[in-house]
């Protein structure tokens, strides 16, 4: 087991969900995935491991935010081998076109967070998406009768910005949404060599003002748990 992850040798599959919030892990596991097993609740940070239309797959909360999501995606990759991360999270709408309860799929990441920073030394690396998954998950969804918005996103390090209309500068060049992890999962997948990708919910919109409640956020956004589903078993 990891510092982190109460979970014993073999216990999580190769491919794995990631949700921000350890509550949509659990609602995950208890609707979609056959004989879940709850593998670690260190720290409250549920992780479990089932099986999805005869495949085995693994559903893991990972807390919010870089310095979070960091922690839980190192160690699923460096010590339990895992091969394939989809985060499934919430994102908050900065483009017109992209409406609340709309799904996302990140393309890549953009970032206010130093920690590529440091990581590179002051250089500029690009966060991005596996293609594979991208095209899979993208293709999944429109067979389901989805059209789901692809293209940036940006990667937030504070939730409440000291300048909240910083966001209209991302939107400007093209980002979708704001959310705060993809950036160090895809950072992460490149470094050990896995695949990662973002599947997001708009859960409020910057643009309008809409929000949704955090119930709705826990326990109806399907969509992105059922084309995440699908994509990590293909």
């Amino acid at each position: 087991m990891s510092i982190h992850i109460a979970a014993k040798e073999g216990e999580i599959a190769e491919s794995i969900l990631l949700p921000g919030d350890p509550l949509r892990a659990k609602y995950v596991a208890e609707n979609f995935l056959e004989n879940p097993v709850l593998y670690s609740s260190v720290r409250n940070i549920l992780g479990y491991t089932g099986v999805y239309k005869g495949k085995k797959i693994s559903v893991q909360g990972t807390g919010m935010g870089i310095p979070s999501i960091s922690i839980y995606v190192n160690e699923l990759f460096k010590d339990y081998g895992v091969k394939r991360a989809i985060r499934i999270g919430t994102a908050g709408s900065i483009n017109k076109d992209v409406k609340i309860r709309d799904l996302v799929l990140a393309m890549s990441a953009c970032s206010d967070s130093a920690v590529n920073t440091h990581r590179f030394k002051g250089w500029n690396y690009a966060p991005t998406a596996s293609f594979t998954l991208l095209k899979t998950a993208w293709e999944t969804a429109v067979l389901k009768g989805w059209q789901p918005k692809t293209g940036p996103i940006v990667s937030e390090d504070t939730f409440y910005a000291e300048n909240p209309d910083d966001w209209k500068l991302w939107a400007k060049f093209g980002c979708l949404a704001l959310e705060m992890e993809c950036a160090e999962l895809y950072t992460l997948a490149a470094k050990y060599g896995r695949e990662a990708l973002g599947i997001l919910t708009i859960s409020d919109s910057l643009v309008t003002g809409e929000s949704t409640t955090a119930d709705e956020r826990q326990n109806t956004f399907t969509r992105m748990m059922e084309v995440a589903l699908e994509t990590a078993i293909s």
